[in-house]
């Protein structure tokens, strides 16, 4: 057994090929990347099993969805001990306007929100937007 299979089992994710295809080809990305940019890496696989090994992912903590403002919902794994909660595990998206990339940058915590009395957060998002290092040479 792979170190991949045995961490989607350390999840309770029942480690079938193209759930393990899924992870490996997420974790050799440092963009976030869409249910398209799976499907074309993987031509011959359905959307739909797809989209549900990526529900799966999100459910389990795996992944989180990144709203980059772009209209296409994109996905990043999880960085280890994230559990996804909104007062816990808040950090910066970027937005690249010239290679129109979305990355992680879980270095870049972004401070509990204190919200008025009976506000209850249920999503954040946060999404700066310029140009990444790579393009900016």
């Amino acid at each position: 057994m792979n170190n991949t299979e045995q961490f989607l089992e350390q999840k309770n994710i029942r480690p079938t090929a193209m759930r393990i295809l899924v992870y490996q080809f997420m974790a050799s990305k440092e963009i976030t990347v869409g249910l398209t940019d799976i499907e074309n890496a993987f031509d011959k696989a359905e959307r739909t099993t797809l989209y549900r090994t990526l529900k799966t992912f999100e459910e389990k903590g795996i992944v989180h969805q990144v709203d980059d403002g772009t209209g296409t919902t994109k996905y990043a794994l999880c960085e280890e001990g994230c559990n996804c909660e909104v007062n816990q595990d808040l950090h910066l998206h970027f937005h690249c306007s010239k290679c129109n990339k979305t990355i992680c940058l879980t270095e870049h915590k972004i401070q509990p929100i204190n919200l008025p009395d009976n506000f209850v957060a249920e999503d954040v998002n946060l999404v700066v937007k310029g140009i990444c290092d790579k393009c900016n040479v």
